[in-house]
């Protein structure tokens, strides 16, 4: 299993991220921290393989983060993902060694597709290492393993799905433009609850849906999706 800790000062992003990881076979979150101090107390530990960083941290910026990781030798693997979207950023994230840069917001699919990547460059690296030197093909295939191609395009409706249903329901969101309950979903498509919430989660694991929570006074908090424009 490969450890990923994640970094975000809002609880409820960090917990939405740390949902779609657990969501990846093969990948399990085992910490979340929401400031700079808990992330580098945390990665001092030596128990954490992968770090997805947001940028904006209370104490310091996720690269000035990065950077004193690499000034006392931890090499943790990094994966940023904010809503910090200039070219100035990105740039830097690049030089201190970030292995991939995911922009704010994103859907599953998009998170998937890097922790995937992810994967396949530890497996080769692993692979290539077992033979002490590394020739140009290996090389290649280490570098090679990080690209990442676009995300499959959703597939059609698992069984007991119908297309119909599922139209009526992106027809819904869309016209919404803003995140429904599957209550509010289920109101206006005539659908029970419990139907509006399988189709719902299914077309957030397909990326086409992105999802957040709302929380209230008490209780669990409510999941709402909204329409992610292709």
């Amino acid at each position: 299993m490969i450890d990923v800790m994640i970094v975000d000062d809002d609880f409820r992003v960090a917990e939405i991220n740390a949902m779609y990881v657990g969501k990846v076979p093969g990948f399990r979150v085992a910490a979340r921290a929401h400031s700079a101090a808990q992330a580098l107390a945390t990665v001092e530990r030596g128990t954490i393989n992968l770090v997805l960083l947001d940028h904006y941290l209370p104490d310091r910026t996720g690269l000035e983060l990065v950077h004193r990781m690499r000034e006392q030798g931890h090499g943790t693997d990094v994966i940023m993902i904010t809503a910090a979207g200039d070219v100035t950023t990105v740039q830097q994230a690049m030089r201190l060694g970030a292995l991939h840069y995911l922009v704010k917001p994103f859907t599953f699919a998009a998170l998937r597709t890097r922790l995937d990547s992810y994967a396949a460059l530890r497996r080769t690296v692993d692979r290539v290492g077992g033979r002490g030197v590394a020739g140009q093909e290996q090389v290649d295939r280490i570098f090679s393993a990080l690209r990442t191609t676009p995300a499959p395009a959703a597939p059609g409706p698992p069984s007991g799905h119908s297309e119909p249903t599922t139209d009526l329901i992106c027809g819904v969101l869309h016209r919404a433009g803003h995140a429904l309950s599957a209550h509010e979903v289920a109101t206006e498509t005539g659908l029970s609850r419990s139907t509006a919430q399988r189709y719902l989660r299914h077309l957030e694991q397909a990326g086409r849906l992105r999802l957040s929570l709302k929380y209230g006074d008490t209780g669990r908090p409510e999941h709402r999706y909204a329409w992610v424009a292709p």
